[in-house]
């Protein structure tokens, strides 16, 4: 039925409590119809608060996401942070790295190598250029965390690179005897031996730096090929 209201006569329409134009409650929507309606308003506002504090609650308690290691702090190991790599060139930041698995290694820490290995070949791939002595050592942390194949290929790229570079046959001939291949760790003696000399005599820094390296495989193969001949006579 059409309704008007008590106070300024305006025409109500059939669901209004109160009038659009003075604001008078329509008669039935009196205090008690009002309180009726600001205690399920604070209902409703208790409930969404409630919900809230519910989602709050749960992403806060919820166990933290891993951090992937950061670039800028590798290395860090021990009470200390190790110093902020981030600024370093490619080569620099492989360098680092590796002098860092080096030195995990001779500690027989290989949580610290298994942690900086994915970094350092990492850096090595992102290299301009790659060098002989760049192969040698990504080659050699390939032998560190087990990945033969990997390390043969690039004895394999340095040979192609620079036929008769004794860093070729010392990561041929590590590699082969780590995998019990006897055949291709005496080939790679031999041809390490009847190269030694030629190379050495060109006084290339690399050999400088690694000659520990070299003269102790050079030990190694010469004493293989004293028990080859030995065994050869009997």
């Amino acid at each position: 039925m059409p309704r008007a209201c008590a106070a300024c006569r305006a025409e109500l329409s059939p669901q209004a409590r109160f009038c659009h134009r003075c604001g008078q409650p329509v008669s039935g929507s009196g205090p008690a119809t009002a309180a009726s309606e600001r205690k399920a308003w604070m209902a409703a506002g208790a409930l969404c608060l409630l919900l809230v504090g519910g989602i709050v609650y749960k992403v806060s308690s919820a166990s933290p996401q891993p951090v992937a290691p950061d670039m800028a702090n590798a290395g860090a190991s021990g009470p200390g942070r190790a110093p902020d790599i981030s600024s370093l060139s490619p080569r620099e930041r492989f360098d680092r790295l590796f002098n860092r698995i080096m030195q995990a290694a001779e500690q027989g820490d290989s949580v610290q190598v298994a942690r900086f290995t994915p970094m350092a070949l990492g850096a090595y791939a992102q290299l301009d250029t790659r060098d002989v002595d760049a192969r040698y050592h990504a080659a050699v942390i390939h032998l560190q965390s087990g990945e033969m194949s990997a390390a043969a290929a690039l004895a394999d790229t340095i040979l192609a690179e620079s036929p008769g570079h004794l860093f070729g046959y010392v990561i041929r001939g590590t590699a082969a005897r780590i995998q019990g291949n006897r055949a291709v760790e005496a080939r790679a003696q031999r041809e390490f031996l009847a190269h030694y000399q030629s190379e050495m005599d060109k006084k290339k820094v690399e050999y400088l730096e690694h000659d520990p390296v070299l003269q102790e495989f050079k030990s190694e193969a010469e004493a293989a090929g004293t028990a080859v001949g030995a065994e050869r006579k009997r």
